[in-house]
């Protein structure tokens, strides 16, 4: 191993200074020179297979400076190698990734290290289109359908796709979310009133983005979930001639060849059945959120137009049979709803947890699902959040290092990080409601992180494992 590291060494040190036009006896020399550096053992008077193990053993936020110490140190840092080495050992760690929002509509990601405590910026998306022409195009589509028509129906469209905004404030986004082989991925979004199908990838090892395989359909506001290290897409809307419609198609991307395959499409099959045809005209069947369950996909789903919200279900896709099948009765309908538009949810020790939300401080709740009783039980009774009606998302529900975490904003523009302990609450799905309420109720919420990011607001939130 230490041969292959020297190796790989000397000949990035070759190439990169043949490239350089010099007088040929002061490039001779630097070649020798250099080759000569990286021909040095990555720490004198050790084999480099040690200095290795010695290097996967280290935290993660260490490794930003250790590759400014050598140029064979800093590929041994960006090598895949190296990564592997820390799984076989159990040196993984968990980092949060948060996406956020300014006022200009521009996206930026965040990493946390909860072991350094550190926050450290991402570098942006390459050729990412934020400037005014995305605005005015998605406000120039839903105005041109609408000439003649009142206001009301343009905010029925607005709220459709999960907005309260003015059309003339409809925030750059709808691209989705997800995570596959250790690297992040945004999907799709709006841009010049066109569903995008464009699928950027960071590799948080080399620390860049990459364009990789484009989705087969162009989507905006769907949902993503991670199955079997595939990632899945479900949903959505997209342009169609009468303006937004929605999807009920779905796709599965596999990171390990870079290809797109279909999956059947969701059938919305309670959607279909509605008490007036007015409705069914008015009415649009979307999927609320999708979360990876027992080995299934489960979709909750919704039929909405602003301000009217009906919960309708949902359905379970299967990997082995490659089908959907109708959601249990208790679980669709029950599932929380963070506004409409957006279920939150999470799995943490096999458990499946969604947020309740309120617009009193200290009175959202924390359900979980008793697979056996078909119900959401309370499982965290007072979650310490306010939402505000002015911000895009308020709060997010994640789980890492085996606990549930909660991130808000409040009212002095800090994002906190909360952590709770999901094991407290596990025995208290069998008592009765009020000792489950007093069980509840001896959750000690602990911030873990916070930070000020000024304006901005939060979008979405991933954990990778790396």
């Amino acid at each position: 191993m230490g041969a292959f590291w020297s190796m790989s060494g000397t000949k990035v040190a070759k190439s990169e200074y043949n490239e350089v036009s010099l007088g040929e006896t002061c490039k001779r020399q630097r070649i020798v020179s250099i080759c000569y550096e990286e021909n040095l053992r990555l720490i004198p008077s050790l084999p480099d297979e040690i200095s290795i193990q010695i290097f996967a053993r280290l935290p993660r936020v260490c490794y930003l400076n250790m590759r400014l110490v050598a140029r064979n140190w800093k590929a041994v840092m960006m090598s895949p190698e190296l990564f592997n080495l820390r799984k076989k050992l159990g040196m993984t760690e968990e980092w949060l990734y948060l996406l956020i929002k300014f006022e200009d509509d521009k996206l930026f990601w965040h990493a946390f290290d909860p072991w350094s405590k550190l926050w450290q910026r991402l570098p942006p998306i390459p050729n990412v289109v934020y400037e005014e022409e995305s605005r005015k195009g998605l406000y120039g589509l839903l105005m041109g359908n609408m000439v003649g028509q009142s206001n009301n129906l343009i905010d029925i469209i607005m709220g459709w796709l999960g907005r309260k905004h003015a059309p003339g404030q409809l925030p750059f986004g709808g691209c989705a979310i997800g995570t596959a082989d250790g690297c992040l991925y945004v999907l799709g979004g709006f841009s010049k009133a066109s569903a995008m199908r464009c699928v950027w990838r960071y590799d948080p090892i080399a620390n860049v983005w990459s364009e990789v395989t484009p989705m087969s359909t162009g989507r905006a506001y769907c949902k993503t979930s991670i199955l079997n290290n595939k990632l899945y897409v479900v949903g959505g809307v997209s342009r169609g001639n009468g303006g937004l419609v929605p999807l009920q198609s779905a796709e599965v991307f596999d990171p390990y060849t870079g290809t797109w395959s279909q999956v059947p499409s969701m059938t919305f099959s309670k959607a279909q059945v509605l008490p007036a045809a007015f409705m069914a005209d008015m009415l649009k069947p979307i999927a609320t959120g999708m979360t990876s369950y027992k080995g299934r996909l489960h979709v909750p789903q919704s039929l909405y137009s602003w301000p009217f919200f009906v919960d309708v279900g949902g359905e379970i896709y299967d990997p082995e049979t490659n089908s959907w099948d109708e959601m249990p009765i208790g679980m669709g309908e029950g599932w929380p709803a963070k506004h409409a538009g957006t279920k939150l949810s999470v799995v943490v020790d096999g458990e499946l947890y969604a947020l309740d939300p309120s617009s009193s401080p200290n009175s959202g709740k924390i359900k979980v699902y008793d697979e056996k009783e078909d119900a959401w039980k309370i499982a965290i009774e007072k979650v310490p959040i306010t939402d505000f009606s002015e911000s895009e998302s308020p709060y997010l529900l994640t789980g890492f290092h085996g606990k549930l975490h909660v991130i808000t904003k409040y009212a002095n523009r800090k994002i906190v990080v909360l952590q709770a302990d999901a094991c407290n609450n596990m025995d208290s799905f069998t008592s009765s409601s009020s000792e489950s309420m007093e069980e509840s109720e001896k959750v000690v919420w602990k911030v873990i992180a916070e930070t000020n990011f000024g304006p901005a607001e939060l979008v979405s939130c991933q954990v990778l494992d790396i």
